[in-house]
């Protein structure tokens, strides 16, 4: 039975706050299609190897430092993956969520309306599993209640990041650490247990925390948005809970969130549409191929099947034009990167990288590999802006056009709307799995401890308990 049912609010309430509280309330695990549960388990895959990769960055390890200091280890709290380090819930959801989103590499939300920003709408999974995973482990739910919570948190995030106006983005806030917080509120409460008068509390209490400028892009600041709205959704829940009050109309209110944060919303983009249908079956979440921003992504893929198919070697390229439409370089704004963050959000690094090496991991996005002559040399060869065509197709696509200009005056040309791991050219399990092994390996992970965790994650319905799942996550580091 689809999840619309379990939306359905059992009370006559004009309030949106309220209609999203009786869907958070009412879902079950029963309430989630098959497919819809099979492409969470993905996702969820996909977030836990990335938080052990995050837990290696620099990122990771000065977040593990700072948290030491507070003195708040407690050997029953929740664990930061990637270390041996135990927190209280709300600290463990903040480490994890920056992991997740440390190295830029986790899932994306599309976009359904035209004057939408494909994949720059949220990160979902970063504050969602890292919420509901390290409160699911203090309190030892189930598998499948960990799975419902995520499933709520992804859908009340991404439906919220669908309706706000457009200017939200546009004018510098990043939907992952706002829209983020209020899912994570959303899952957190939906594990918890919470009535319908207190979830709207925990909801307004969560959208009074939503904060994160884009400005940061391409420092380390931005997957502390993540790891925030983490936190902040735990904090909700648990405050509320306790009897905290908030507005109970805290998102559609005139002085709420829509309206303060985004000038407004969209209703039809959200009311009656909470799993009708849900956003993992349309308009789908896509899964990264590559540790950068998504919007390298279609213009990545383009540039390695160009490179296959001719044989491309760097020394032969006189220069490559990348066009797209104009909220593309509106986020990718390092043009000649110095460092790895940046270079996240360099369409020009995204396309030297693949021509010098064909390859573009978490090994290429380093600091080191970022500064060599050759890479920087290459990067001059590059130009990215607006292109017409791109323009016109819509900012639900990421349209990006290519043409590289030969040494021999031959002009190759591409195009793609949507990258490798888009719902349009996915991942196989396969492909994920081989990814999971990648990120388990760089944040220190055995083999084998990688494989049980791909088994269990497949079979998470049947865990009685998350810790199974959790204690695999533990990596002995220098912080």
């Amino acid at each position: 039975m689809p999840a619309s049912k379990s939306a359905a609010a059992p009370h006559i309430d004009p309030s949106l706050t309220a209609y999203i509280a009786d869907f958070v309330v009412a879902t079950r695990a029963s309430s989630i299609p098959a497919d819809v549960a099979h492409l969470g388990k993905r996702s969820v895959l996909d977030g836990l190897g990335l938080a052990l990769a995050g837990s290696a960055s620099e990122t990771g390890h000065i977040t593990r430092r700072y948290l030491n200091a507070l003195d708040i280890a407690n050997e029953k709290g929740s664990t930061v993956i990637g270390s041996t380090l135990r927190l209280p819930a709300r600290f463990a959801a903040f480490a994890n969520g920056i992991s997740i989103h440390a190295d830029d590499y986790d899932d994306t939300q599309l976009a359904v309306a035209k004057d939408r920003v494909y994949g720059l709408l949220t990160h979902p999974t970063a504050p969602a599993l890292a919420a509901v995973l390290a409160v699911a482990e203090r309190d030892q739910r189930s598998g499948r209640d960990l799975m419902t919570a995520y499933q709520v948190a992804v859908e009340v995030e991404c439906k919220i990041a669908e309706a706000i106006s457009p200017r939200h983005y546009q004018e510098g806030f990043h939907s992952t650490a706002t829209c983020g917080t209020i899912g994570a509120a959303a899952g957190t409460a939906n594990l918890l247990g919470l009535d319908r008068e207190t979830t709207r509390r925990a909801l307004s209490l969560g959208a009074s925390q939503a904060a994160g400028l884009r400005e940061n892009f391409g420092t380390m600041t931005k997957p502390f948005h993540a790891g925030r709205a983490a936190e902040s959704g735990v904090v909700a829940a648990e405050m509320t809970a306790l009897g905290f009050s908030a507005s109970p109309i805290g998102l559609e209110a005139d002085r709420g969130f829509f309206r303060a944060a985004g000038g407004g919303y969209s209703p039809e983009m959200i009311s009656g549409k909470l799993g009708q249908p849900w956003t993992f079956a349309f308009p789908g979440v896509s899964i990264k191929p590559h540790p950068s921003g998504s919007l390298t992504h279609p213009g990545m893929s383009v540039m390695a099947e160009l490179i296959r198919r001719h044989d491309l070697r760097p020394e032969r390229v006189k220069r490559v034009a990348v066009g797209t439409n104009h909220n593309m370089p509106n986020a990718l704004i390092h043009h000649r990167p110095k460092n790895e963050l940046q270079a996240k959000f360099s369409m020009e690094f995204c396309m030297a990288i693949l021509l010098l090496e064909r390859k573009a991991g978490l090994e290429q996005f380093t600091d080191a590999v970022v500064n060599r002559p050759d890479v920087q040399a290459l990067l001059q060869r590059v130009h990215f802006g607006v292109h017409p065509e791109a323009e016109a197709a819509g900012f639900d696509k990421m349209t990006t056009i290519i043409e590289i200009e030969l040494d021999d005056g031959k002009v190759l040309k591409g195009s793609a709307d949507f990258g490798k791991g888009s719902p349009a050219n996915p991942m196989s399990d396969k492909e994920l799995f081989h990814k999971f092994r990648e990120c388990a390996a760089w944040g220190g992970l055995g083999r084998d401890a990688a494989q049980r965790i791909i088994d269990l994650v497949w079979k998470i319905d049947d865990l009685a308990n998350a810790t199974e799942l959790t204690r695999l996550l533990s990596v002995k580091s220098s912080t």
